[in-house]
């Protein structure tokens, strides 16, 4: 919903009061991991509107004063989790979690907004009753809400029919014994009495949410993710290559990932692609790196920066690459390509999750089949070898970044929304 599309007899009330609209948002982190960033660019979006945004976190990772904790487990909920974790009910045992409508925070608060609940320091069973008097979106990060356990299904279609007989246990968040059936069951309770409004960031994850049976009575909506783009921005190359000592007449590949030999991110297709490259290409090629860990050697001359959270380096890093290399095997809207997109940087990513909002084969980069190592292989040395069509793919990126993924697009896009739920202005 635009604010042009907001009937003219309430445009005023809602021009008027927005600034007025309190928001919590619930989290495991305030800064740390993919969703808590894009939760804290979020929050940094409406803050920038001046709104009253807030957050409520197991651990608080910055000295934001508007940053609050939830208090910790206590010893009886501790001894009941030595109960409920071998059967695999975890979270359950945070009967404290009922208590968070009494937080100072909570209180004050017009609009609720959740984000990962998973990760050990919230009880979902609480969802129900924590949204029966605070209209709640809850944004989605990745599948946990909708399954039996995981994060990501990886093809597993048993969420659509209440999980059970989980073909692995061991997707985060693992579970010790197969009580998917059983934890599905206990999400659809509470969300069968629960007031929520669901977003997604990518339209991979909105589909999946609206065929969800435990998302059937539940309004869903599209809201990507947005990135400042005064930060991420396109940088001269030159300039970022020396400040990296990388040599100016090499062509760089740039490989981000928290951990980099996460399975999930794909670092040992990677590997296997990088070992693929003709060897003349290899010999004036760079490998830079962000994350902590390492790939196996490639033949590929490597330099790695170790984990970044300083944004402005990490903006230098994408501009001194001429690809971002990214073979995910599973991922919502991936924070790391919509960085390189406002950098102007192509990217060579795989056909799984939202990755296609962001990779456009052929526009912002090349789009490999899943798995396919030979095929991303293929695109690496297409576009490493096509200084023209990389060109135009700059150009390109950095217009659909502007376009659609601004930070202050994201900002009003939730503001309408949460102006749309509330019953704060009527």
């Amino acid at each position: 919903m635009s604010n042009l599309l907001i009937p003219k007899r309430i445009r005023s009330v809602y021009e008027s009061t927005i600034s007025l609209m309190r928001i919590l948002h619930i989290n495991q982190k305030d800064i740390a991991g993919g969703a808590a960033i894009a939760a804290h660019r979020l929050h940094q979006g409406l803050l920038q509107r001046n709104i009253d945004s807030r957050f409520l976190v197991n651990r608080k990772e910055t000295n934001d004063d508007r940053v609050s904790l939830i208090p910790p487990a206590s010893r009886t909920e501790k001894r009941i989790q030595r109960f409920t974790d071998p059967f695999g009910l975890t979270q359950i045992h945070l009967l404290s979690t009922f208590n968070l409508r009494q937080h100072p925070a909570y209180r004050s608060a017009d609009v609720i907004n959740f984000h990962n609940l998973h990760d050990g320091y919230f009880n979902y069973l609480a969802i129900a009753h924590l949204t029966q008097n605070k209209p709640t979106v809850l944004t989605l990060h990745d599948m946990w809400s909708i399954t039996g356990h995981c994060s990501f299904s990886f093809g597993c279609d048993r969420w659509k029919i209440g999980c059970g007989h989980c073909p692995d246990l061991e997707i985060f968040p693992p579970m010790k014994r197969d009580r998917t059936r059983w934890e599905w069951k206990l999400k659809q309770w509470t969300y069968q009495r629960a007031n929520l409004t669901i977003v997604a960031p990518s339209r991979w994850l909105a589909s999946v949410a609206r065929n969800s049976p435990l998302f059937q009575h539940f309004a869903v909506h599209h809201i990507p993710y947005g990135i400042n783009t005064d930060i991420y921005q396109p940088l001269d190359p030159e300039y970022c290559r020396t400040q990296l000592n990388i040599p100016k007449e090499k062509k760089v590949l740039l490989f981000v990932a928290t951990q980099l030999q996460e399975w999930r991110k794909g670092g040992d297709l990677l590997f296997a692609a990088l070992q693929q490259l003709p060897e003349s290409l290899k010999a004036e090629t760079v490998l830079l790196m962000l994350g902590e860990g390492s790939i196996e050697d490639t033949g590929i001359e490597a330099i790695s920066l170790g984990y970044v959270q300083d944004e402005h380096l990490k903006a230098i890093a994408y501009s001194a690459a001429d690809l971002f290399v990214f073979p995910t095997r599973a991922d919502n809207l991936p924070l790391v390509l919509q960085e390189s997109l406002a950098c102007g940087t192509p990217m060579i990513s795989c056909d799984v999750g939202g990755v296609s909002d962001l990779v456009r084969s052929g526009v912002t980069g090349y789009l490999a089949k899943p798995e396919d190592i030979t095929d991303f292989a293929q695109g690496i040395v297409m576009l490493l070898e096509d200084e023209g069509r990389r060109s135009r793919m700059k150009q390109q990126c950095r217009a659909i970044a502007l376009s659609e993924y601004r930070l202050d697009l994201q900002a009003q896009r939730y503001l309408e929304l949460y102006f749309d739920i509330s019953s704060f202005y009527w």
